[in-house]
């Protein structure tokens, strides 16, 4: 089955990124937009681009619309890339049924992998250690007392159909549970349509080591090896590396086996991440990310193996291109989420126009974005301006080599987590390779940087004052 046109049902970056892959392969692009991205750079790269109207995220949230659009634009393919209806079964389910093939798994797939408590099941069945908590859904503040009392405080109070770090909450003792228990089932009640929640015990500061994996319908399923994404703020991942330095051979082999066996326990196709928690010598699973990860910019690097175009090809019925004996790694490769937000100042968001952007480059640097100088970042959707990607043979290497990319970058108009991560990348607890998801709330003097004043911004702050001071 050959694919010959793709409607991307996405913004941003990623969107972008698909677009790429899709002229590396012949195929044509079909973008989709609200009025904010009128002039997103996704819209301006992509060989069609339409409107899905006014509202700036209804559009994007519409299944029955985005595949409607892709019928009534010849698209034969749609592809969802992360976070909005990325995990969606029922916009795989109308794909399904209106013949257009859906670049991910099945929707049963993305249905049980979604529901934490039939993931964690369905990982028990096959094998795969899991964290002990509770084996459904709770039925109420008793139950997860009772829960609680069994497996230990602290525990995690999680939404069993959360993601992306929302609908969970920490409690280590019973009064937090009890306070904690309503504000969830609230979270989860707004933020995903269901009040199901679940408790895990709470590994205190993990490492979170992620694998990625790709699989096809001819039975082939490998790994690309792990991803330390430990380096997270209240469950944001902000930097992300591959492979793990804190992995030995033998546990990098252990967890990619686990990765595997896990995907086929439930059939999985395409390309999929499952997400594991390290303390010591114990491994756990967490949850399984049906979809491509935002950080897999940093496994490509690593093993040569281009995701995207693999999950086109899977899609189309093709067999991977890869068995698992041909997957090799080099090197470290570090991924920084350049958000537009001010880590002075709690992170808030800095929305606005990007009044200049140069992009770094040199050997072993990539950058994956979609801002421009001239863009206006809009302030309703993900506050991530570029990934800016740092590949090198060592960790050391690779260590220097992000820390140059980031003083070679340009972006002004907005605040951005760039001073941050220089900060991060000389800390020598980072350096070490030795860290844990609790890095950054046991580091707050890495928030105390000073910036370096740019002589360009001085220059136009000192003819703007004068321009004030004389009306001109």
């Amino acid at each position: 089955m050959a694919i010959t046109k793709i409607l991307i049902a996405n913004r941003g970056e990623i969107a972008v990124r698909i677009v790429r892959a899709c002229a590396e392969l012949g195929i044509r692009s079909v973008a989709v937009f609200t009025e904010p991205d009128r002039y997103a750079l996704h819209v301006k790269r992509a060989d069609e681009a339409y409107s899905l109207g006014d509202d700036p995220l209804a559009g994007y949230l519409n299944p029955h619309h985005i595949v409607n659009m892709a019928v009534q634009t010849g698209c034969d393919a749609l592809h969802p890339g992360y976070g909005f209806l990325s995990e969606n079964a029922e916009l795989a389910e109308i794909c399904a049924q209106r013949g257009v093939t859906f670049i991910g798994p099945s929707a049963e797939v993305i249905r049980r992998m979604g529901d934490k408590t039939r993931a964690r099941q369905a990982m028990i069945e096959a094998g795969v250690p899991v964290t002990p908590g509770s084996e459904n859904n709770l039925s109420g503040l008793d139950e997860a007392r009772a829960e609680a009392e069994r497996v230990g405080y602290p525990v995690m109070l999680k939404a069993t159909s959360g993601g992306g770090g929302r609908g969970i909450r920490r409690c280590d003792n019973e009064d937090e549970l009890a306070r904690n228990y309503e504000r969830v089932v609230s979270e989860a009640t707004k933020a995903f349509g269901s009040a199901d929640v679940f408790l895990e015990k709470c590994i205190v500061d993990p490492r979170h080591i992620e694998v990625q994996i790709l699989a096809d319908d001819h039975g082939n399923t490998i790994h690309l090896f792990e991803r330390d994404c430990s380096i997270q703020r209240r469950n944001q991942k902000l930097i992300e590396i591959a492979p793990s330095p804190q992995l030995t051979p033998e546990q990098r082999t252990y967890v990619g086996d686990l990765a595997v066996r896990a995907a086929e326990a439930v059939g999985y196709t395409n390309a999929g991440t499952v997400e594991f928690l390290f303390t010591g010598n114990q491994v756990f699973f967490m949850e399984m990310n049906t979809r491509v990860q935002v950080e897999h910019t940093i496994t490509e690097q690593i093993t040569g193996v281009d995701i995207v175009r693999e999950q086109i090809r899977v899609a189309a019925g093709e067999p991977l291109a890869h068995q698992q004996s041909d997957i090799r790694h080099q090197g470290f490769a570090l991924q920084f989420r350049i958000n537009a937000e001010d880590p002075k100042n709690n992170f808030l968001p800095s929305f606005g126009r990007i009044s200049r952007y140069y992009a770094p480059g040199g050997p072993g640097v990539r950058v994956d974005t979609a801002i421009y100088t001239g863009y206006t970042i809009p302030p309703y959707f993900d506050s991530m301006c570029l990934k800016l990607i740092a590949w090198n043979l060592s960790w050391e290497g690779a260590l220097d080599r992000a820390k140059r990319a980031i003083h070679d970058m340009r972006l002004q108009g907005v605040k951005t987590t760039a001073p941050y991560y220089l900060k991060i990348l000389d800390d020598p607890g980072f350096r070490s390779g030795q860290f844990d998801t609790g890095y950054v709330d046991a580091h707050p003097e890495l928030l105390n940087y000073s910036e370096k004043s740019n002589p360009e911004e001085i220059a136009l702050a000192i003819a703007a004052a004068i321009a004030a001071h004389t009306g001109l």
